[in-house]
């Protein structure tokens, strides 16, 4: 059957990012369900990150129309800037919308949250201000600026997937404009090449987000194919969800770390490559794909 997407579903150790803060108070963004609060990175922040660090945002441009909005024109467009590959609206004289090419889901954490609050201020800044103007930082709190503030913090086990529609890529139906099929390849590599190292920023905080376990591949469906088999329960993968979906066509990789209990059983019942290996093979056939 012929191959249409690609398709990825990753545990990785990550940050959540921020929602509504309420004064200095930040809290995390958090979904319910079961009953429980489970903190998350959201979908928006993870594409965000991967469009920085993949490139594709290297030639982006922007402009003002009551929004701020990516600038699309006739020969700035999907098959020519990269940066538009994820998607747009542009509503400059003439409306044009077109897709991303990519889709992620939220990443969840595989655990409840709960609640680690962190307390900050900023008085060495506020001190050095103190004493270059003669004033006292408990006298004279408000003028030297001392802010104390809090926020939650988590980092945790998260799920999430990424689904690529290769027949997408580089194409900009709007303009009747159209990639060349190398640098459509160089996309989706790239795309891959930041999964696979992912790094998030996050309240200053730099956490190493790459993939602890990673299942998925060329696929005929342009669905998260393994969004429902990929769970996580007492930090231990589950392991018969994912080992029934497994085909010829899918793989998956691991990253023996200790984060995940079950390591030995992973390994005996799913046979995974290792991380390095299975992007390898995965960008091979995306160039089979588009190069062959």
């Amino acid at each position: 059957m012929n191959k249409k997407a690609l398709t990825l579903t990753i545990i990785a150790n990550m940050t959540s990012n921020y929602g509504e803060g309420l004064g200095n108070i930040s809290s995390v963004q958090k979904i319910y369900k079961n009953g429980k609060e489970y903190a998350t990175r959201s979908r928006e922040s993870l594409k965000n990150a991967i469009c920085v660090q993949s490139g594709l945002y290297d030639d982006l441009q922007t402009s003002l129309d009551g929004a701020m909005q990516k600038l699309v024109t006739e020969d700035i467009n999907a098959a020519t800037c990269r940066a538009l590959e994820g998607g747009y609206m542009s509503t400059k004289d003439v409306t044009y919308i077109r897709n991303s090419s990519f889709y992620l889901t939220d990443a969840i954490a595989t655990t409840s949250f709960i609640n680690d609050t962190r307390f900050h201020n900023n008085l060495y800044l506020a001190t050095n201000f103190a004493k270059a103007n003669n004033l006292n930082v408990q006298n004279n709190a408000g003028e030297v600026g001392l802010m104390p503030y809090q926020y939650e913090f988590d980092k945790s086990m998260k799920i999430y997937s990424i689904t690529i529609d290769l027949e997408k890529i580089g194409i900009d139906e709007n303009f009747n404009a159209e990639a060349d099929n190398e640098e459509k390849c160089e996309r989706v590599i790239s795309i891959l090449d930041a999964v696979q190292n992912l790094s998030l920023v996050v309240k200053g905080n730099l956490d190493n987000a790459e993939p602890v376990f990673v299942v998925g591949g060329m696929s005929p469906r342009k669905t998260h194919m393994f969004e429902n088999a990929v769970n996580v329960s007492n930090s231990k993968l589950i392991i018969e969800p994912i080992k029934d979906k497994l085909t010829d066509d899918f793989k998956c990789a691991m990253l023996r770390s200790g984060q995940l209990l079950n390591e030995d059983d992973i390994i005996r019942e799913l046979n995974p490559l290792k991380v390095p290996e299975f992007f390898e093979k995965l960008k091979e056939q995306v160039k089979e794909y588009y190069l062959d």
